[in-house]
Formats: structure tokens, sequence, C-alpha cells
């Protein structure tokens, strides 16, 4: 397990590239967190680290939003699950073309589809601490 303290939003960049560092070969990420934690402002940080300089935006209406980082030129997708009702759509979707991609999947409300997540899903929480600062953890999933 390894942890990444956020002091402020002035530092996220530099928690961000810390994030980045722990990847190693994984390629699928459920972040875990309440509402406002800070998990699409995160992911923004992390694409941007990853060399993305499109328009990093919250996929919540669209579900899944599709970045290349141009350093890399690899495929970076951003998933938010919060409006799923059922795992009928994420199944219409294709979630296993992604998910089985080899490229980098970023996922909110993991929660909402955990028996859909590979076995090899890096499981992150993020967590609001009292003086507004936040703590990253990272973990296997299994």
């Amino acid at each position: 397990m390894e942890t990444i303290k956020i002091e402020s939003l002035a530092h996220i960049q530099e928690a961000a590239h810390q994030f980045v560092s722990l990847m190693g070969d994984n390629t699928v990420f459920a972040f875990y967190g309440k509402m406002g934690a800070g998990k699409t402002t995160f992911i923004k940080a992390i694409c941007q680290e990853l060399g993305v300089t499109d328009n990093i935006t919250s996929p919540t209406f669209a579900i899944v939003n599709e970045y290349r980082s141009d350093i890399a030129g690899e495929l970076i997708y951003h998933f938010d699950f919060y409006r799923i009702k059922k795992l009928e759509e994420v199944y219409d979707m294709g979630y296993e073309d992604y998910f089985y991609s080899g490229a980098i999947c970023f996922i909110e409300w993991p929660e909402l589809i955990e028996d859909l997540l590979p076995g090899n899903t890096v499981k992150v929480s993020i967590e609001e601490e009292e003086n507004a600062s936040r703590l990253v953890t990272l973990e296997d999933f299994c």
C-alpha cells in the first residue's frame, strides 16, 4: 500500500507526479471517495502529468471520455459510473474492450460495477482530511 498526501490544490501536480511514478505496469485504476473528495480533479492532474493537453472534463453524462497522451501517444480512458442504473448498461457499452485493452483506465464510482473490474485493478481511495488536504491510498484490489 502506498499513500500520497495532497496538502492543497496548489500541490496537486506534485501529487499527480508521485502517483504516475507509482503506476508501474498497471492500467486499471478504481477511484473511491465521497462526492466532492476530488476524484475528478486528481484524475485531471494525473492526465496532465501523463501528457494529455486536451481539455479534461468529467465524463458524468458521457460515461467515458477518451484522451491521448501527447508524450507517449497512448490512450487514456476516464470513466464515471455515477449514473449507471444497472450492469447491463456497462455490458452494452463494451466495457471489456476498454478494461482489457492495455490502455490506462481511470474509473470513478467503481463500487457500482465492482463485479466487472479486472483482478489486477488498483484501488485508489481519496479521503478528505479535516484541514481540507487529501490522503490518496493505492492498494491492490484483490
